[in-house]
């Protein structure tokens, strides 16, 4: 089993006027093999940083990001990333993007042609592989992102904003089909979003972080993932529990927020 563990990581930024910013600070975090897990919380609170950590993408200034009994010190392909853009190569078709990674890794070309035709099934583009990327809603290229990143088989999966872009009913039906996807291969999966709703339907566990300095505010264990899975969200919204959460939530959120002025018009 594949565990994840985030170890009292802080991540500092100098500026170039000799000043600095603590973005996070002590964050710890244990994620075993297969959870879902939803970070929330106002900007600046360090989300995105957090995830570009445990990417690989940035080196923290103290603490460390053990995956598989193995110390993060770079991008690998063991950690999928999808991004709020597809980042998708544009010049390729649809299939040409999901056989990327494997393509580059070196894959049996045959065993590669299975995976993506497969992949292509699973995400609802089977009719559309040859068709370009410019041809594509955004809905489908965030499909596209998803299938290329099942494509190169990761342990974990990082979901940076990746259904901020889309318009309500698309981003609803993507939110199912990120459940499908967690079921169906058992991924684990961080999600960072600003929508309280989605945070709460996409996470058994919610994460809700502070700013300045970035740090872990509450945690949630929550049913609501589990029982969107081939069901329809609206209903789960409608769940009492849902809505107490969700009030709860924002309420906190809007308490940050107000702080956060409060300062700045101390500092003005």
């Amino acid at each position: 089993m594949s565990s994840l563990i985030i170890d009292d990581i802080s991540m500092r930024f100098e500026l170039p006027n000799g000043g600095a910013v603590q973005a996070l600070q002590n964050v710890s975090l244990n994620l075993k093999s297969g959870e879902l897990m939803s970070v929330l919380g106002p900007s600046g609170c360090g989300k995105t940083t957090l995830l570009n950590i445990v990417a690989g993408f940035l080196a923290p200034t103290e603490g460390k990001v053990i995956l598989n009994d193995h110390v993060v010190t770079g991008p690998a392909a063991e950690r999928g990333m999808v991004f709020q853009q597809g980042a998708l190569f544009e010049w390729m078709n649809v299939r040409k993007n999901i056989a990327f990674g494997p393509d580059m890794a070196g894959k049996p070309a045959a065993e590669t042609q299975e995976k993506v035709e497969s992949l292509l099934q699973i995400v609802g583009l089977k009719d559309f592989a040859d068709k370009m990327i410019y041809e594509l809603s955004g809905g489908m290229q965030q499909r596209v992102a998803l299938a290329r990143c099942l494509a190169n088989d990761p342990d974990v999966i990082l979901m940076d904003e990746p259904l901020g872009a889309l318009d309500a009913l698309t981003r609803e039906k993507m939110q199912g089909l990120v459940l499908k996807l967690w079921k169906e291969t058992g991924k684990t999966i961080i999600l960072i979003t600003h929508s309280v709703e989605e945070a709460l339907l996409l996470g058994e566990r919610l994460v809700v972080m502070a700013p300045r300095p970035g740090r872990i505010h509450k945690e949630y264990n929550l049913p609501f993932a589990e029982m969107g899975v081939g069901q329809d969200l609206r209903m789960v919204k409608k769940e009492k529990k849902f809505g107490e959460v969700r009030e709860e939530i924002l309420t906190m959120i809007w308490d940050m927020e107000e702080e956060i002025m409060g300062r700045q018009e101390e500092v003005a």
